[in-house]
């Protein structure tokens, strides 16, 4: 027999994330913490409980994203589920999977107008799950670099342009740190918030940052770290961090001064590979159909570049044709 939970026991879910062997931060009952206290957002966290074993076999995280409040906050209203759902490969698993996504579906559907997987590994062998569910694959690329090598055989697969722009970087002075101090995450957050303004990306609350460092910056599962050109903070990236794999979560420079962002991403690489982690997600690049800037830049520091993809979910139809034309409209005034 199948149960399914909206309160999984948090240390069985935490086990449950760590020994998969495809578990990832964005699953932990630590993430659903950080959305909680993030204004705007709201988590969905259900698991499959085998009634017998009392167990966990299946287990969905997700988060509510909204821009605004009241209306619009309807019209943007999206549901973003990374690097989920896990399951057992067996199976009992799978059809839990099934009734674990019908159970999602329901509580999605009245609280976004669409859902999104974003894939972190292959799921071609599970397709049939997910279409089944009502969810349709959409190729999406992103960048994998293997930090299990030697650092100078990872400066190397870097391109010469790249290298070239992190010595430059240094010769002129830019110093890399990870930051230590809650009260600095403002002057990172307004450093980020201009830089997705400019690119006409939205981006959260100050409060999803601020809750990623009181949640995860103490359990070592985030760092956040800065650039610094004569005393001023010029960039910042900050990556999320678990069972050896380094994601890269949010970033931002100011646009007048160079190669700051070629110099936070060797600082990680080098960290990253010092510290034992294994892999660095550079967290998309884009649809292979569509021009996008970032992926040129991601390309250059020579990592693996694959189609893992995403699935979607329209639940409300009238509504996601209305938000596009918002967004369309926004655009043409930009």
């Amino acid at each position: 027999m199948i149960e399914i939970t909206d309160n999984p026991d948090k240390t069985k879910w935490a086990d449950f994330v760590h020994n998969h062997p495809h578990g990832n931060i964005f699953q932990t009952p630590e993430i659903a913490e950080v959305y909680k206290r993030t204004k705007n957002y709201e988590p969905i966290t259900l698991a499959a409980i085998d009634t017998k074993s009392n167990e966990i076999i299946a287990l969905v995280n997700a988060v509510i994203i909204k821009e605004f409040s009241g209306f619009l906050g309807k019209l943007t209203a999206r549901s973003i589920i990374q690097g989920g759902p896990l399951f057992i490969d067996n199976q009992n698993s799978k059809d839990a999977v099934k009734v674990l996504m019908e159970h999602y579906n329901s509580a999605a559907k009245n609280k976004a107008i669409y859902t999104q997987i974003r894939n972190m590994w292959d799921q071609n062998n599970t397709n049939n799950l997910f279409e089944s569910a009502g969810y349709d694959f959409i190729e999406h690329l992103n960048f994998l670099i293997d930090l299990n090598r030697p650092v100078d055989v990872i400066w190397s697969d870097i391109h010469k342009s790249r290298r070239k722009g992190i010595n430059r970087a240094e010769s002129a002075g830019i110093i890399i740190d990870i930051v230590k101090d809650k009260k600095d995450v403002k002057e990172i957050y307004n450093i980020i918030q201009a830089t997705y303004k400019k690119v006409g990306f939205p981006i959260a609350d100050i409060s999803l940052l601020e809750s990623a460092f009181e949640v995860l910056v103490l359990g070592n599962k985030a760092q956040f770290y800065w650039a610094k050109h004569d005393d001023k903070c010029v960039g910042a990236r900050i990556s999320l961090n678990f069972k050896g794999l380094l994601y890269d979560w949010y970033a931002g420079s100011l646009p007048d001064i160079p190669y700051v962002d070629e110099a936070l991403v060797w600082f990680i690489l080098k960290d990253g590979a010092a510290k034992g982690y294994k892999s660095f997600d550079f967290g998309g690049a884009g649809s292979p159909h569509e021009e996008y800037g970032v992926r040129e830049f991601k390309r250059r520091f020579g990592g693996d570049l694959v189609n893992y993809g995403r699935y979607m979910n329209v639940h409300n139809k009238i509504l996601f044709y209305l938000a596009k034309k918002v967004i369309e409209l926004k655009k043409h005034r930009a």
